[in-house]
């Protein structure tokens, strides 16, 4: 049903705001089943550490990105979204949650994991335990190492408040007293450059323990007096602010989005701000005036007991050497068979990666043969995220060089990596590569690779397709799927859709895959739509579906009513769902979990039971208002029935039998934790992927 002729909720009772949870809200909740991961004792003690600074980190993220985006709503005055909240109504309540988050994440830090380290020979050290000897160590670091990059500033009428940078540490020092010229003290501001470590460690010959670490923040407020000889320090706090990081280019009024986005950059890191972190002591009359510098509403002002940049702890995860019975045990990627002779072995049959248990480096290796096959005409790529120093970007500049024609979509407007996808454009077009940045309005984020090769007299094409980005270092650490095909029909799909990329080619008729913005969508609806009909028939009917979370209301609505006709639904929605399952003669057939493990669960897979011939597509999109209307993006189906069943094996039936890394969605939107049945053996999906595919 087209969006204008919708029906209206006086005549639609599943459009009841009633039925819909806020996405802001769940996106916020996630960080607390992230958290209990820290909490957990049967994590190793390190993992436990880093999954207390993902907390934050995506904490940090979701200010910059949810909450700015909210506040600019609030600002535009937006009517609110299916759930009814207005922004300044979600604002409030995004405080009251984060709040508890932030004070969750330091009661970890404070009561469990710092003394639990400490007991295992990992000490972070704050000032009150300093000893002399460490003290005096820390002194001589201070004077060497830190005070010659430091420039404090003295706020008075010729010296206004500094930009502070988005995320950046600060003190705010309190003075009493004259400097030499006459002037008297009162606040000054000290910011710690960004090449300064935020975590030192000290000698063992010094401190005594191998593993003995300060924060950087701790020695700025222990000897912050030398910066300011003659006066008296009366107090130091640190503080922290987080700015809006969304990046607002009008691609219609620009007439080079590359040139727009590096101007963007520049000043991304003093935008509007959004939160204020403060150390829990800071006198009220600071914390105002901090406020009305910042333009900030009191209920943006967190409060902090311990160091307001607590992710920066995760470095001790890596600092922390010969200690393996602190972290998860080491695993071998399993690696398909026949890469040494990649055409020939996809020639025979389509092989499938289920990262990260599978390696990556058949991707790899398929471009480095690929560069280097003189039968081998063509290259073309998307590239969303590569990540630094990328080696898919080596083959591409190579093939270049040898003389294939390469051409590569690059995302400009991945968020945060504006920076280093503008850099990548660069190299790639200095060697040659033709460089497109997509689609103005569409973000282009489908994982494609497609390889042109004359095989005789005629020309055949190798095809790629994934869930997750060409990055070998979230190919580790990111549950993925990735096919690599040979099949004529979906080779001439992703053919078109490059075509349609780099041209201005109209829409297409694909054979096999969907596509965003144009018949993802469309065909998600279709599916559920099928089986609602096969429910209302009497046959059984059956959706399963994962995905990193789940907003958009037609297909929420189209669930609703399968689940009204009968259908059994289960989906595995990792982070923010706005669906609400088991209500009443609505959603009581419908299940929602969230799996947290090891690896971040971000493979979409999608099921539908098709009366006993199931339809099965992986896809780079999430059931998100943006990756199915907004953005390119591609579903490809696994026509293999081998390999359709082990997608469906192992991504689906084995997570909805997880009842240890398990959460489950409740009717009042609270999480709760799976556990096994009383005589059920535990099951963990990951664990179970790990002694299959690795063992």
């Amino acid at each position: 049903m087209n969006a204008m002729t919708e029906p209206s909720l006086d005549t639609d009772p599943l459009r009841d705001p009633s039925l819909y949870f806020n996405r802001e809200l769940s996106q916020l909740d996630f960080n607390f089943r992230v958290l209990a991961q820290a909490q957990d004792a049967q994590v190793p003690l390190l993992e436990r550490l880093k999954y207390l600074c993902i907390s934050c980190t995506n904490l940090d993220e979701f200010f910059e990105i949810r909450a700015g985006t909210l506040r600019h709503a609030q600002d535009l005055g937006l009517a609110p979204g299916p759930d009814g909240l207005a922004p300044q109504t979600v604002l409030s309540r995004i405080h009251d949650r984060a709040a508890e988050l932030v004070k969750a994440q330091y009661e970890c830090w404070n009561e469990v994991l710092r003394p639990a380290l400490q007991e295992n020979g990992v000490r972070v050290l704050g000032r009150n335990s300093w000893n002399a000897r460490q003290t005096r160590w820390l002194r001589a670091y201070f004077r060497d190492e830190i005070m010659p990059v430091l420039s404090p500033l003295g706020l008075d009428p010729a010296h206004p408040f500094p930009k502070i940078l988005n995320k950046s540490l600060n003190i705010v020092v309190v003075l009493k007293g004259k400097d030499a010229f006459g002037r008297a003290g009162n606040l000054a501001i000290v910011r710690a450059p960004r090449s300064l470590p935020r975590i030192i460690q000290m000698p063992e010959n010094v401190s005594g323990g191998k593993h003995d670490f300060v924060f950087l923040s701790s020695v700025l407020s222990a000897f912050v007096d030398e910066l300011f000889p003659g006066m008296e320090v009366k107090g130091a706090y640190q503080f922290r602010v987080t700015r809006n990081s969304e990046l607002l280019v009008d691609e219609e009024e620009v007439d080079n989005i590359a040139l727009a986005l590096r101007d963007e950059l520049i000043g991304r890191g003093y935008l509007r701000a959004v939160r204020l972190e403060i150390a829990e002591q800071c006198p009220k009359p600071i914390v105002r005036t901090l406020l009305e510098n910042f333009d900030l509403p009191e209920n943006a002002v967190y409060r902090i007991n311990g160091p307001v940049n607590l992710n920066r702890v995760i470095q001790v995860y890596d600092l922390v050497q010969q200690r393996p019975e602190l972290k998860f045990p080491p695993y071998q990627q399993r690696v398909a068979p026949g890469i040494e002779t990649l055409f020939d072995t996809v020639a025979e049959g389509d092989m499938l990666l289920h990262h990260p248990f599978d390696s990556f480096a058949p991707v790899l290796e398929l471009l480095r043969q690929a560069a280097e096959d003189p039968n081998v005409l063509a290259i073309k790529q998307t590239l969303y995220r590569a990540g630094k120093d990328s080696p898919i970007v080596e083959q591409l500049v190579q093939a270049a060089r040898n003389g294939k024609d390469v051409t590569v979509v690059v995302e400009l407007r991945a968020r945060f990596d504006e920076e280093a996808n503008l850099g990548l454009a660069d190299r790639l077009q200095e060697a040659g590569v033709q460089v497109v940045y997509g689609v103005v309005g569409y973000k282009t984020h489908a994982k494609m690779l497609l390889i042109v090769r004359r095989e005789g007299r005629k020309l055949k094409r190798y095809v790629h397709l994934g869930t997750g980005n060409y990055h070998s270092g979230t190919a580790r650490a990111y549950t993925d799927f990735g096919l690599i095909t040979a099949d004529p029909d979906i080779g001439n799909d992703v053919h078109l859709i490059f075509q349609q990329l780099s041209g201005l080619a109209p829409s297409l008729k694909l054979k096999c895959l969907l596509q965003s913005p144009f018949t993802l969508h469309a065909g998600v609806l279709k599916r559920i739509d099928r089986e609602t009909k096969h429910a209302k028939a009497g046959k059984p009917a059956r959706i399963v579906a994962k995905m990193n979370a789940l907003n958009e209301p037609q297909v929420i609505r189209a669930l609703y009513q399968a689940s009204q006709a009968g259908v059994q639904i289960d989906l595995i929605v990792r982070g923010a769902c706005t669906l609400r399952p088991g209500v009443e003669g609505v959603s009581d057939n419908i299940r929602v979990r969230s799996i947290v493990g090891r690896f971040l669960e971000h493979h979409r897979v999608y099921w539908f039971a098709n009366d006993g011939a199931p339809d099965l597509f992986c896809s780079s999109a999430d059931w998100l208002e943006r990756n199915l209307l907004r953005r390119v993006e591609t579903g490809f189906p696994i026509l293999d029935s081998e390999l359709r069943g082990r997608v469906y094996e192992e991504a689906l039936a084995n997570y909805l039998a997880d009842n240890l890394n398990a959460w489950a969605l409740q009717p009042d939107g609270a999480y709760e934790r799976v556990l096994p049945a009383d005589g059920a053996m535990p099951h963990s999906a990951q664990a179970t992927l790990l002694a299959k595919l690795c063992g």
